[in-house]
């Protein structure tokens, strides 16, 4: 059930949370749901969007997108690859990678970062029993929310998205930008640089399965977050998610 905006101002934000993505494929936990949702909340002052890179079912960004409802004037862009069934194949060490074609150019993803069988096995492949691609999951989740006026998918990567978005609008700005797409050092350390231009004084950059068992996450975030000069307030919040604000001067 779907609580009514109007009735759930007592209703603690964590149960919503928890009610919400109860029946949404995905990973991520409660306890940072709540941490992203809180972000959102509190930018309410501050000018631009949400962009998710890494939306898969829409689990995250069911929350994201509750929170700019909430907050009002802000849109969630979701950037995916949003794979389909015959994109997923076998490597020989029995772990999974995917090759995406996509208005005539070809996307590899988890070459070296790749899927581990078991996880695979279990969690994603089993997802494809009823629907041929990810993108319709993600709808029905979007749509079960009513989230259509907020939430704009993108099936490509984050630099593929940001060419789009600024020939669309030069002005384009992001308060909030929650990473959670191809774990490879090169695929976070480009979707840092895709975004960073964009987000604003104030604005935060997010991570998903920061140092937990992704050395390239880690090693992307601690290269250019950590160690840069343009962020301020760096800390892992919960098991595996990493916060940092853009520095206000």
């Amino acid at each position: 059930m779907i609580i009514d905006k109007m009735n759930d101002i007592k209703t603690p934000i964590i149960s919503q949370i928890e009610e919400r993505v109860a029946n949404i494929p995905g990973w991520s936990p409660i306890d940072q749901l709540y941490s992203l949702f809180n972000l959102v909340y509190l930018t309410t002052e501050l000018e631009g969007d949400i962009v998710e890179i890494g939306s898969w079912c829409g689990r995250s960004s069911a929350i994201l997108g509750m929170a700019a409802q909430l907050i009002g004037n802000t849109k969630l862009f979701c950037v995916d690859l949003f794979p389909n069934k015959d994109d997923w194949y076998q490597n020989q060490d029995g772990s999974y990678s995917m090759k995406v074609s996509l208005a005539g150019n070809t996307y590899d993803a988890y070459e070296k970062q790749t899927v581990w069988q078991e996880p695979f096995e279990r969690d994603i492949a089993p997802l494809y029993n009823q629907h041929n691609s990810i993108l319709d999951i993600f709808n029905l989740t979007i749509s079960q929310y009513k989230l259509e006026e907020i939430v704009t998918a993108y099936r490509g990567n984050s630099n593929n998205f940001i060419s789009s978005i600024i020939n669309q609008n030069e002005g384009f700005k992001c308060k909030l930008v929650f990473i959670d797409g191809d774990h490879s050092y090169d695929a976070v350390c480009q979707d840092i640089r895709s975004m960073e231009p964009y987000l604003v004084p104030g604005g935060w950059i997010c991570f998903d399965d920061a140092f937990s068992y992704y050395d390239g996450v880690n090693n992307a975030i601690t290269d250019l977050i950590i160690n840069s000069s343009n962020y301020e307030l760096a800390q892992q919040m919960t098991r595996k998610f990493f916060i940092a604000r853009k520095k206000l001067v």
